[in-house]
């Protein structure tokens, strides 16, 4: 094959399924020099699979800045190298974004080669018609601060795309349920293209009941999606006067509070609403 391009190429991989590399990604894989990964025994096993005998450099969130200086050294040195992660594509809830702007930084072409991608793939099976989608990834671990990402979500206007670990998704899904309209549907999609791939659709107020019906359920990686909110049903003139109000001198959680107390109006409506007005203002 002719000598690649002296550049990084950011290499999609499959998911699950071995089968689903791109034939551009097998050519580049066999034409650089070196595959940056973020496992190299996970990269490793599918390097060999399509006996690909090229040396691997691990790239990972815990030394990705040093190895993103190598990276360049190469580079400099007319090398080309591909970027990988153990599965989908890198910088997506994946190590790598660093190692990319490292590269762009130091005046280096990068190229991207698009391939599986788990949200992506559970969208296209979801089924959902909401016109735009906000791709989330993975909420924070600790729990006040994933209460109140998925508070502040809840105002958006497009369905939402999570990517959750089978320990925290039991977990995360009895959050949703909690703290986002009723009226919203899910889709539960776990081990995207693997032996034992489910993707199930359902009311959100179902999902836990769903999850703790077979222990199965709970496990391997899950992207759960989540329908967009309900029609906003027009405030009143005087509940939106006297949220704005309130808004104007005190934070949104408090102004929706008392909002609440003082109009009679649904806590969590007048919170949605204070949101996507203060949002508005910035």
């Amino acid at each position: 094959m002719p000598d690649m391009e002296n550049a990084l190429y950011v290499v999609a991989t499959p998911i699950g399924n071995l089968g689903d590399i791109s034939l551009r990604a097998l050519e580049t894989l066999r034409g650089v020099d070196l595959v940056a990964c973020e496992d190299t025994r996970h990269a490793r096993h599918l390097l060999d699979h399509h006996s690909i005998k090229v040396p691997t450099l691990a790239l990972h969130q815990h030394n990705e800045n040093e190895a993103a200086e190598k990276l360049v050294r190469l580079l400099g040195e007319g090398k080309a190298v591909a970027l990988v992660s153990d599965a989908g594509t890198p910088g997506v809830s994946d190590p790598g974004a660093r190692a990319v702007a490292a590269v762009r930084a130091a005046g280096f072409r990068v190229i991207p080669l698009p391939g599986p991608n788990a949200a992506i793939a559970a969208l296209s099976a979801a089924g959902l018609s909401d016109p735009r989608f906000l791709f989330v990834g993975f909420l924070p671990a600790k729990v006040g601060a994933r209460r109140t990402a998925i508070r502040e979500l809840g105002a958006v206007d497009a369905a939402l795309v999570f990517y959750e670990a089978p320990h925290r998704v039991v977990e995360t899904v009895g959050e949703l349920v909690e703290l986002l309209q009723s009226q919203r549907e899910i889709v539960i999609a776990r081990e995207l293209t693997k032996l034992f791939e489910q993707i199930e659709r359902m009311p959100l107020a179902d999902a836990p009941a769903w999850l703790a019906a077979d222990a199965n359920r709970q496990r391997g990686e899950f992207v759960l999606v989540v329908s967009g909110p309900p029609p906003r049903e027009d405030m009143d003139v005087e509940t939106e006067r006297v949220l704005a109000t309130l808004l104007a001198e005190l934070p949104v959680k408090q102004a929706a509070k008392l909002a609440a107390e003082i109009t009679g109006q649904p806590k969590n409506v007048l919170y949605a609403r204070a949101l996507a007005l203060k949002a508005r203002d910035l």
